[in-house]
């Protein structure tokens, strides 16, 4: 069963999903889940706010993820993305192996349930505009720029 607990943030109320000691989703503006928290959701709370703060560049938490095997490859290429940097949807998925499936990239990183922790947003078109983003177009400029900041 899936438990909840809000948090604060930068940009607003964050939800974190865990299931016993394993992260299953993030959320922005959940503030009305029932705030159950626990200490593997005050660990992740923790090592966002050192992210949002400049000072945590990976994540280290126990993800228990559900996904398809294309989507969960998805995922893993994109946790690859080193801090303050950017790849294309095409380099995503020529690193899986499907070299024509930039759609089918874009809607596995749509669907990334943990989309700070498996930095989707460091995911941008072939021409470097951004595009679609769990948190919104303006929350993913607002975390490739912290990250571009010293």
């Amino acid at each position: 069963m899936v438990l909840y607990a809000s948090y604060d943030s930068p940009f607003g109320p964050f939800a974190i999903g865990y299931e016993g000691e394993n992260i299953v989703s993030i959320s922005s503006g959940c503030s009305a889940l029932p705030h159950m928290p626990s200490q593997i959701s005050d660990l992740t709370n923790q090592q966002l706010q050192e992210y949002f703060a400049r000072r945590r560049k990976t994540f280290d938490l126990p993800l228990l993820l559900t996904g398809t095997p294309f989507q969960r490859a998805v995922w893993h290429a994109m946790a690859e993305i080193p801090y303050g940097e950017v790849r294309t949807y095409g380099q995503i998925a020529a690193a899986i192996g499907k070299p024509g499936a930039c759609r089918a990239v874009g809607q596995a990183a749509n669907r990334n349930p943990v989309w700070i922790v498996i930095p989707c947003h460091r995911v941008v078109a072939s021409n470097r505009n951004l595009t679609g983003y769990a948190g919104g177009i303006p929350m993913k400029q607002a975390l490739l720029d912290l990250e571009q900041t010293p």
